[in-house]
């Protein structure tokens, strides 16, 4: 398993995204990026975490942040979750959990005592070289939009 450090270059990636296409990491060079990963579109907490930051984009904006969702789920399953929830944020496809396996957040969980693997909700805030400037892992959501906001506010473009 990957882990990532402050200061790491963060991974790339090309990946499908809602809406069609793709979407390079490599196309943000130059800004700052906010990276969620969650674990799967139209579960409760992965729900209101798209909701809370699709509600902030703008003050993600006037930081200079953009803010990219991933997840293991399919491009029409983003494209249901996006349309439904009216989600202002773009969400990319990660199916062979590539991405998830490089930023070291693809790992084994365990809930009510049956393990497995899966995302454990993590998020990575990239600096506009391209370098992890914030990483916030096993994330719990009450408060950690407005932490990531503040964090991403605070730092040099």
């Amino acid at each position: 398993m990957t882990q990532l450090s402050i200061g790491d270059p963060a991974p790339g990636f090309t990946l499908p995204v809602n809406g069609g296409g793709t979407l390079s990491l490599s196309d943000h060079r130059g800004e700052k990026v906010v990276l969620y990963f969650y674990p799967q579109d139209n579960t409760p907490t992965c729900t209101l975490q798209a909701i809370e930051f699709s509600s902030k984009l703008a003050a993600f904006k006037n930081a200079g942040a953009t803010v990219i969702g991933i997840s293991p789920d399919r491009p029409k399953s983003h494209e249901r979750f996006c349309a439904k929830h009216a989600l202002a944020i773009p969400l990319v496809a990660d199916e062979d959990k590539a991405a998830a396996n490089a930023y070291g957040v693809w790992r084994m969980k365990s809930t009510f005592g049956r393990k497995y693997e899966g995302i454990v909700r993590s998020t990575f805030l990239i600096d506009g070289d391209g370098r992890i400037a914030g990483i916030w892992d096993n994330v719990r959501l009450k408060g950690h939009i407005d932490a990531v906001l503040e964090a991403a506010t605070t730092l040099a473009p």
